[in-house]
């Protein structure tokens, strides 16, 4: 994991938040990413696959679902994420809302994961 890059990676908005939302939530799919970051679908895709290529993601599949799940990661960077989730909950209040409002997994996968 090359610090810089990850630095580099970790100040855009949308792979900051989509770490966030999967370290809050301990896995996501792309379809409630898109619907919680209000982004196009390959625009998210692009986003996790940066996000994979850095080593902070991994992901498992499922049936045609993908979901993805923080990657292990140095203690120093687990502490940070948790540090800006908690210090800067408002930076993802809108994101957090939109992905409640889906309701729990299996009526998220209803909606969107078809």
């Amino acid at each position: 994991m090359n610090p810089v890059n990850l630095l580099k990676s970790l100040a855009d908005e949308t792979r900051l938040k989509t770490l966030l939302l999967i370290l809050q939530e301990q896995e996501c799919c792309v379809c409630e990413l898109t619907c919680a970051l209000d982004e196009s679908q390959p625009k998210v895709s692009r986003h996790l696959a940066r996000l994979r290529q850095d080593g902070v993601l991994q992901d498992r599949r499922a049936g045609q679902w993908v979901y993805y799940s923080l990657a292990p990661m140095p203690q120093w960077l687990l502490d940070a994420l948790a540090g800006i989730a908690k210090e800067h909950q408002g930076f993802l209040t809108d994101s957090a809302e939109r992905l409640a409002n889906m309701g729990d997994r299996p009526q998220r996968q209803q909606q969107c994961c078809n």
